[in-house]
């Protein structure tokens, strides 16, 4: 009787196996996602340290397509460059901010809330014009308005460009 029953298991284990095993054929390939590319601008050091405009070199990321890419860029920016391109002279000026907060797009303008204790430092380049070129890339952005941590810029109102006052120089 013990030999019956363990054949009939033997026999039962051998079955369900060939049942779950799926030719390799059968098993569907994922598609191939095509990424979207994003140019992300940084200061170049040496033309911004000679006075060659312009100051800012374009640097290509991919992000997927169905992301919220203007808010991926903006990420990009303050992720900073990567440590080659880092070598090449390229930089993130973050004018001490520490990033953002929220990117809204309304009525063709971004609407940035920046983090940190932002300031110029007295310089007259500041992260307003490489965040500027990197947003404005995007059909559905014309304008930029760039706030305080605590909501302020110097234009709130219309369709233009604007800056918090500590950004100014």
């Amino acid at each position: 009787m013990k030999r019956l029953v363990f054949g009939l298991l033997c026999s039962l284990v051998v079955i369900c196996a060939a049942c779950t095993t799926a030719p390799e054929e059968a098993i569907p390939a994922s598609p191939e996602i095509e990424m979207v590319q994003v140019m992300i601008y940084f200061q170049d050091e040496a033309k911004f340290a000679v006075g060659t405009e312009p100051y800012e070199v374009g640097v290509i990321r991919e992000f997927h397509p169905d992301a919220f890419i203007p808010r991926l860029a903006l990420q990009a920016y303050f992720d900073g460059p990567t440590p080659e391109e880092y070598n090449q002279g390229l930089r993130a000026v973050l004018s001490n901010c520490t990033g953002f907060s929220d990117l809204l797009i309304e009525d063709s303008v971004a609407h940035v809330t920046l983090t940190g204790p932002c300031n110029s430092g007295g310089s007259t380049y500041t992260l307003a014009g490489p965040i500027f070129l990197t947003l404005k890339q995007f059909e559905e952005i014309e304008y930029v308005k760039l706030y305080n941590a605590e909501g302020n810029t110097e234009e709130p109102e219309g369709r233009s460009d604007s800056i918090p006052f500590e950004l100014e120089p």
